[in-house]
């Protein structure tokens, strides 16, 4: 189901710091994968309840959405959350075609995705909305919501809570397990050149559904071309295939004015070979709404030194608060440019390597290296997740 709605410009991106996508200059002409006048941004006015509207999927179903069920216990047979309305997310059609999607799949040979470079420093804005006692209690009285990991053959993965975490500051990750299917390089075209990112495939409705950061589907006033997911990359092997964007969303607070509090996006993949991708990657669980200060792991592809984005990495320990400029959670980790987007895990177990989504890697503030900031998953980001899920394929 196509979502129309009107464009909403972006404002101009603020430097300084450092945001994680990587990219480089490409002399060939880049297949777009998108139609210029398909940009359907939806309009920040248009709003919705998180709690009423739709109908959080069960995992592993198809079909329209389930609306009206109202249940705001986290179940995740209904939509959950609070009843606040908040603005509908932003979407962009991609390449919603079979040609479209030939044409991008084709042109992200080996060589190109391997070459991909850091994109320059970018921070925070100076006037953004920093974390106070109000924002904390508003984040507190919405209604927890959480959906639970799947395994591609649909069954629900049970969450451990409490799991011992082995603290790592940004060491190859080495122990197997679903996570080393389900995320995966993201790669696009930004401005001409070729870019990329880190995403996670999560349980969602359509079994299509990927989260990552906002500056991973659109920056600098445009959303990105040639947008393709691909799960389990390993020193430029592509063991489950490359995955094409049919449309993308992200928040209408980044993509107005990049605030990196809500630096947050969706995609929703094309099937390939007839199958979808949580068919055969599995799926991720998420959740928002949820306590700060949490045990979380994070995961994704540095590419800037001392990485090359050849192999996942993660990070673990005890999130902190942005105490400077921003409502973000924040991780001692040390991945660089090329691993935004990548997921951030609640009662993430390291045995099976299933968890719980619940940010993403954003940003690094350009004095602290060993910092990663990245999103609080709140009713917003919600929004982004519930959109993509009951987006049909075309």
């Amino acid at each position: 189901m196509r979502r129309n709605a009107r464009f909403v410009p972006v404002l101009d991106l603020v430097a300084g710091g450092t945001l994680l996508s990587t990219v480089i200059a490409s002399g060939a002409i880049a297949a777009t994968g998108t139609d210029a006048g398909t940009d359907t941004a939806r309009a920040t006015g248009t709003a919705l309840s998180a709690g009423a509207d739709r109908g959080t999927a069960a995992p592993g179903t198809t079909g329209s959405t389930a609306r009206g069920t109202g249940d705001r216990t986290g179940d995740r047979t209904g939509r959950t959350g609070t009843a606040r309305a908040v603005p509908e997310p932003v979407e962009r059609e991609a390449a919603d075609t079979t040609a479209e999607q030939r044409s991008v799949r084709r042109y992200w040979t080996e060589a190109r995705m391997e070459a991909a470079k850091p994109l320059a420093a970018l921070v925070p804005k100076k006037d953004g909305a920093r974390l106070t006692a109000a924002a904390t209690r508003a984040q507190a009285a919405a209604d927890p919501v959480s959906v639970p990991a799947t395994t591609p053959d649909g069954e629900t993965v049970t969450a451990v809570r409490g799991t011992a975490a082995r603290p790592s500051n940004g060491a190859p990750w080495t122990r197997g397990g679903a996570i080393t299917t389900t995320t995966g390089r993201v790669f696009f075209t930004y401005q001409g050149r070729n870019a990329s990112c880190s995403a996670s495939a999560v349980t969602s409705e359509n079994r299509s559904t990927v989260i990552t950061a906002g500056h991973c589907v659109r920056m600098g006033g445009a959303f990105h071309g040639n947008w393709v997911f691909v799960p389990g990359y390993r020193n430029g092997e592509r063991p489950h295939g490359t995955w094409v964007a049919t449309t993308l969303y992200t928040t209408p607070q980044w993509n107005n004015s990049e605030d990196v509090n809500h630096d947050v996006a969706s995609a929703v993949v094309a099937p390939l070979n007839g199958r979808s991708l949580t068919d055969v990657v599995g799926g991720q669980g998420i959740s928002f709404n949820q306590q700060r200060r949490r045990q979380m792991h994070s995961f994704g592809y540095p590419a800037g030194a001392p990485y090359d984005g050849s192999k996942l990495v993660y990070c673990a320990g005890r999130a902190f608060d942005d105490f400077m400029m921003t409502r973000d959670l924040g991780l001692n980790c040390t991945m660089t440019g090329g691993s935004s987007g990548g997921p951030w895990f609640l009662d993430f177990d390291e045995g099976t390597g299933s968890g719980t989504l619940n940010s993403v890697n954003s940003f690094k503030y350009g004095f602290a290296a060993g910092w990663m900031f990245g999103p609080y998953f709140g009713t917003e980001a919600q929004a982004v997740y519930d959109a993509a899920q009951t987006t049909g394929t075309p």
